[in-house]
């Protein structure tokens, strides 16, 4: 069966998300919440030049992903027609796959390095949605099920664009808890500052894209409670793009090189946390870790 022209989906939504982002920051103008953190600056700026930055690095890895994903795909005899009543089935599907590469890089510290980049803001709204990786190439693994099975992966590929443009809207502040069935459900702003918190009870929640249900099925799931408190349980004291981007492998690259070759792999394969001798903390440096204050301009 041919596939029809998938749109680019999230292309098509940059001028809405830069609408959305002007109208939240005016937001907080007219209706300031001294609970509530707010835009800085220079993190804003941080987060913009870090989005710029991962559309150029995408094309580049999505021409290995692209290439290992459909040798999958022509090797399987196995076959799934798309037909657009059935997007909503793909849509789930490419978000179980979400899940499980989003709760994979928070506990394998390889790849937490290259996610590592979307949690060092201090700072939750809608711009810090895009402060993403320069270092994507990994996430590919996690979706070669669904090319084993027969799912061309330029659909996998266009559910995966509306995923990213869902999840866009929830990195906010400004929006409360919402309905009950749809917050049971769904992912939402409430679901995802618990996920971008440093403290102990919120660390390595809430991992779903577009459904919640997910992380309530394999007990991933953490409600707001208390006010989440956002960044790295030890935060980064830089604004510096480069940095941001690269900084989790550089600590990698330290560890390696003070520690045997035996200790290695599970350097890179265990928690972020893992060392030789204090064994697997949580994912976000470790959790005993004092959180060092970046001031907010």
């Amino acid at each position: 069966m041919e596939l029809p022209d998938f749109p680019p989906v999230v292309l098509y939504s940059v001028p809405l998300f830069i609408l959305l982002m002007v109208l939240e920051r005016v937001s907080y103008r007219f209706h300031p919440d001294a609970d509530e953190v707010g835009y800085g600056g220079k993190d804003t700026a941080t987060s913009l030049s870090m989005g710029l930055g991962s559309l150029g690095w995408d094309v580049l890895w999505g021409l290995g992903t692209a290439a290992a994903t459909s040798a999958i795909y022509l090797l399987t005899p196995l076959r799934i027609d798309f037909h657009w009543w059935a997007l909503p089935l793909f849509l789930i599907a490419q978000d179980l796959c979400y899940y499980w590469s989003h709760r994979g890089h928070h506990m394998i510290r390889l790849l937490w390095a290259s996610h590592v980049v979307h949690h060092s803001s201090q700072t939750f709204n809608l711009s810090t949605a895009l402060r993403q990786s320069w270092t994507g190439f990994t996430g590919f693994l996690f979706y070669l099920p669904l090319a084993a099975v027969g799912v061309n992966p330029a659909v996998t590929a266009f559910c995966g664009g509306i995923n990213l443009v869902y999840q866009f809207w929830i990195h906010t502040e400004r929006i409360d808890k919402m309905w009950r069935p749809y917050e049971f459900v769904f992912n939402t702003p409430s679901h995802h500052r618990v996920h971008h918190a440093s403290q102990g009870g919120y660390l390595d929640r809430n991992f779903g894209g577009i459904l919640i249900i997910w992380d309530r099925m394999f007990g991933s799931f953490a409600p707001e409670i208390e006010r989440p408190v956002y960044g790295l349980t030890t935060n980064i004291t830089t604004y510096n793009p480069l940095r941001v981007a690269y900084h989790e492998y550089a600590a990698i690259f330290r560890d390696l090189r003070t520690r045997r070759v035996r200790q290695w792999l599970p350097t890179l394969l265990r928690g972020p946390g893992w060392s030789p001798t204090a064994g697997t903390t949580p994912s976000t440096v470790a959790a005993t870790a004092v959180s060092r204050a970046m001031p907010v301009e």
